[in-house]
């Protein structure tokens, strides 16, 4: 009898999911906890998998349809597959022609035959341009096709599938206007980039967002860092990089101005006395802001370990809902790409949001004189319903302060 694979609960307040990739094909066998579809949220993809061993049925929900926690993805025969072990059983030991493969089970095509296991991003890329993935070298976990891995392909150039020839379209718009086909590019939204750009949306439309900047001498860190890298990656297995420190400097700023470690809730304002903190790490799919639970509970060598996982699992997008939940200060590095100085956007229900940036060397004035050194600027972005300008400021230079002296990181 067939079973229903149903969509399962996403998550708090994820309310539906978009159809990414079916990573099986009707007809062929699929073993219990195997992998059958991935889901796209708004926060992270969710494999569905097989509870039972069987053959995968009639599908319901094509790739790029909405679907609700509870609509029925697909059926598998339970039956089916015993069905072949029984009548091998039954049959007579004298030696039987090979019957040919019945036409829903002769693949069409090479990449029918193996699918490449490949990330929806990364699919619809490939259909977009024309490209065959089985072509394409995945870097992903166990060998899975990522967005950056076509993206490489395409600028290397490499040979697309061939397609049927069409007759070669006149240079020029067309008679009624409109402009030849090739000019344009239609990709559909990702579920995520959808709910970025809501988000995105919410928070200039319910936030008083202002942004302060600072710079701040890294010179104290860098040396530090120098000094005592070798040593710390020895005894720790993990490297010392610059988001222990800050996410150090951040916790002490927050411990002697809380209301940038609250929320507003109606008329109330909310202030938390534990600091979950988010770290932005740009993803295949968009930006995700996983959550370092009880930094401040944890050491430079807990902090740098929880983060690389973090950010490794954004980057296989192997992210959980609950890897995503909650925070109550965020910080973003636009550094790593180049960036020299930005204003980052808050995240709603937080009130704050620290922009490290690139390190540049600089000159400035020092006892007098004029120095090159080592320098980041960094932004605050603040709520101002809750936080007030002077408040801001100071806890922008109290960051500073810490960063450019960290061992008071230690003493604090």
């Amino acid at each position: 009898m067939p079973v229903d694979v149903r969509v399962p609960v996403l998550g708090e307040s994820v309310v539906e999911a978009t159809v990414g990739a079916w990573l099986k094909h009707e007809g062929e066998p699929v073993e219990a906890g195997e992998a059958l579809v991935q889901l796209e949220t708004e926060k992270v993809n969710v494999d569905v998998a097989a509870d039972q061993s069987g053959v995968l049925g009639k599908i319901a929900a094509r790739e790029g349809e909405t679907v609700h926690p509870g609509d029925v993805l697909a059926t598998i025969d339970e039956t089916a597959r015993a069905a072949a072990p029984a009548a091998s059983a039954a049959a007579p030991s004298a030696p039987q022609p090979e019957a040919p493969p019945a036409a829903s089970e002769t693949p069409t095509n090479a990449s029918e035959m193996e699918r490449p296991h490949a990330s929806p991003v990364a699919r619809r890329m490939a259909e977009e341009h024309g490209l065959d993935l089985a072509r394409v070298e995945g870097t992903g976990t166990g060998g899975r096709v990522t967005r950056e891995d076509v993206e490489r392909h395409i600028e290397a150039g490499q040979p697309r599938r061939q397609e049927p020839t069409a007759a070669p379209r006149p240079a020029g718009p067309l008679p009624d206007g409109r402009q030849p086909a090739g000019r344009e590019t239609r990709i559909r939204m990702s579920r995520r980039r959808q709910t970025i750009a809501a988000r995105l949306l919410e928070a200039q439309r319910t936030a008083a967002m202002l942004t302060t900047f600072n710079e701040a001498d890294m010179s104290a860190i860098m040396e530090i860092r120098a000094r005592r890298r070798e040593a710390f990656q020895k005894r720790h297995g993990i490297g010392l990089g610059f988001m222990s420190f800050f996410t150090k400097a951040v916790i002490g700023a927050l411990h002697d101005f809380p209301n940038l470690n609250a929320e507003i809730r109606g008329d109330e304002i909310i202030q938390k006395h534990y600091y979950d903190i988010g770290i932005a790490v740009g993803a295949e799919g968009g930006l995700v802001v996983p959550v370092v639970r009880d930094a401040d509970r944890k050491s430079f060598a807990g902090l740098e370990r929880e983060i690389a996982e973090l950010a490794e699992k954004a980057r296989n997008n192997t992210l959980t809902l609950e890897d995503l939940r909650g925070g109550t200060f965020t910080i973003t590095n636009g550094g790593v790409f180049g960036s020299l100085l930005s204003t980052p956007i808050l995240s709603p229900p937080q009130v704050g949001i620290l922009g490290m940036h690139r390190i540049q060397q600089r000159p400035v004035a020092l006892d007098g004189q004029v120095v090159i050194r080592p320098m980041m600027y960094l932004a605050l972005t603040y709520d101002h319903r809750l936080v007030d300008g002077r408040e801001a400021v100071q806890f922008l230079v109290r960051i500073k302060d810490l960063v450019e002296d960290p061992t008071s990181l230690l003493l604090d």
